[in-house]
C-alpha cells in the first residue's frame, strides 16, 4: 500500500517519492467495519470528473474531544485497464457521529479509466502539512469500473531546448484531447509547478489558465540545479493528470591529468568534474587515434560529488592527446571536455 500511495504522489515527479513515515503502522485508533460505493461503474469524458458517494463505517478513537472532526480518504488503486491515474483518493469525508459513518464524494477523472477497488482508509484531512505518520488501514472494499473517454493529453515545448545552467527559460504547454488531437474548445485550468511542488500538490487549487486552443507558455529562472516542472490538472484532493520532467541540461565537462609526463606505461589519474554533479552517470577517456579518431581507452562514473577520476596510460613516446566523453544521462546531452595531452616519455 504505501508504494503505491508513493507512487501516486510522486508521479508528477518521476524521478522523487512521497516521504511518508519509515517503518509507519495503520492508525491504531481507526477501525473500519464497511465501505461502500453507491455505483459500481461510471463513464466520465475529458477534462470532466463523475462523483461517486463513498461511505465508511467505523470508528476512531484516541480519547479526544476532536476525534470526531477528523475526516478520512478512502484508497482504491488499480486493477484492470490503462488510464494515466494508478490510485484514487476520495476526497475527505465528513463524520456522522450519530450514524458512525464518514461520507463524501470520490470524484473520478477520465485518466481512471479501467478498473479500481478499493484497498484502505487513511485518517485525514488529504494530507496534512507535514508526512502522514501512518499508513493506511487495509480494507478489501468494492470495486469501480471506470470508461474514461477523451482523456487529456499534455505535451511541452522547452526554449532553449538544452537549457544552460543559471539561465532562464520558457515552456509552452499544451492540454489536448488525446483521442481526438484536438484542444478542448475552452480555457482549462492548470497548476505549473516546480521541484517539490509537483509533488506536494493539495488540490483543487490552479496557478494558470490555458486559452482556448489549450496553450500556456510559462517563463522559468535560472537556477544552477537541474530543475523539474511539470503541469497539473487540478483534481480534488489530488491531480486528476500531469506531465513531469527535467529540462535538456548540457554537459559541462571539465578534466585534467595529475602528470603533465609520464613514461610509457604508467598509469596517470585523470581528475574531472561534470557540472550539476549527475550521479551514476558514465564517463569515458578517449584517445585520439590518427587526425580525427576518438577511441575510448578507459570508463568511470561520476561519483554523488559530481567529481570522476580515470585512469590514463600512455602508449608511447610522445604528446598523446586525450579528452573524456560524457554520453547523454538522464537529462544532460552528450558532452566532451576539452583536449588535454600528457607526454609518454
Amino acid at each position: 500500500m504505501r508504494r503505491a500511495l508513493t507512487a501516486l504522489l510522486a508521479a508528477p515527479l518521476a524521478m522523487a517519492a512521497f516521504p511518508l513515515a519509515a517503518q509507519a503502522e495503520p492508525d491504531p485508533a481507526l477501525h473500519i467495519t464497511s465501505v461502500a460505493l453507491n455505483k459500481t461503474s461510471v463513464a466520465v469524458s475529458g477534462l470532466n470528473t463523475a462523483p461517486v458517494t463513498v461511505t465508511v463505517k467505523g470508528v476512531f478513537d484516541t480519547g479526544s474531544s476532536t476525534d470526531e472532526k477528523v475526516p478520512v480518504n478512502v484508497i482504491l488503486e488499480r486493477t484492470g485497464g490503462s488510464g494515466q491515474a494508478s490510485v484514487l483518493f476520495s476526497t475527505n469525508l465528513v463524520r456522522n457521529t450519530q450514524s458512525g459513518t464518514w461520507t463524501g464524494p470520490l470524484q473520478v477523472p477520465s485518466t481512471a479509466n479501467g478498473t479500481f477497488k478499493v484497498t484502505g482508509v487513511m485518517t485525514g484531512p488529504f494530507f496534512p502539512p507535514n508526512p502522514p505518520m501512518t499508513d493506511p488501514t487495509p480494507y478489501a472494499g468494492p470495486s469501480i469500473t471506470v470508461t474514461g473517454t477523451h482523456q487529456p493529453k499534455i505535451t511541452a515545448v522547452v526554449t532553449p531546448k538544452v537549457v544552460p545552467f543559471n539561465q532562464p527559460y520558457s515552456i509552452r504547454w499544451a492540454v489536448t484531447d488525446a483521442q481526438t488531437g484536438k484542444p478542448y474548445g475552452s480555457r482549462v485550468r492548470v497548476a505549473l509547478k516546480t521541484n517539490s511542488g509537483c509533488v506536494e500538490y493539495f488540490g483543487p487549487g490552479y496557478t494558470h489558465l490555458t486559452d482556448t486552443n489549450g496553450v500556456v507558455t510559462n517563463s522559468y529562472p535560472g537556477v544552477s540545479i537541474t530543475p523539474i516542472t511539470c503541469l497539473l490538472l487540478p483534481g480534488n484532493p489530488a491531480e486528476n493528470g500531469w506531465l513531469s520532467f527535467v529540462p535538456a541540461r548540457p554537459a559541462v565537462v571539465s578534466a585534467a591529468p595529475s602528470k603533465a609526463s609520464a613514461p610509457v606505461g604508467t598509469i596517470v589519474p585523470v581528475n574531472g568534474s561534470v557540472r550539476g554533479g549527475p550521479y551514476k552517470c558514465p564517463v569515458h577517456l578517449q584517445r585520439l587515434y590518427g587526425a580525427s579518431q576518438w577511441r575510448t581507452v578507459g570508463s568511470g562514473a561520476v561519483r554523488a560529488s559530481g567529481r570522476f577520476t580515470l585512469n590514463a596510460q600512455p602508449a608511447y613516446k610522445g604528446l598523446i592527446p586525450y579528452r573524456v566523453h560524457f554520453p547523454a544521462c538522464r537529462p544532460y546531452v552528450a558532452g566532451v571536455s576539452k583536449t588535454f595531452s600528457i607526454r609518454g616519455a
